[in-house]
């Protein structure tokens, strides 16, 4: 699972069908205090996530399980929106 910000959107006119209505985001993984760090990933939103959020991030076959997307081909699923991140250094 990553902590991630979402950073853009993607508009594809032509996808898969078992995608159609549905929402693609950029998003960019950071760590627990906000830096950026990796590389950008395009997500399928299934919480209903806007430009700005920070939000958690599941990949590979855990994408798939995510609600509404079996047998989706996905790799990355936008799965909470996250609305505080607290450290106990």
């Amino acid at each position: 699972m990553l902590l991630a910000r979402i950073v853009g959107t993607v508009v594809a006119t032509r996808k898969d069908p078992r995608l159609v209505s549905s929402k693609l985001l950029v998003v960019r993984p950071m760590d627990p205090r906000g830096k950026a760090e990796g590389n950008y990933l395009v997500a399928i939103d299934t919480v209903d996530a806007g430009v700005g959020e920070t939000v958690l991030v599941v990949s590979g076959s855990s994408a798939r399980m995510a609600s509404g997307l079996k047998d989706c081909p996905v790799d990355a699923a936008i799965i909470g929106i996250v609305d505080t991140v607290d450290l106990n250094e």
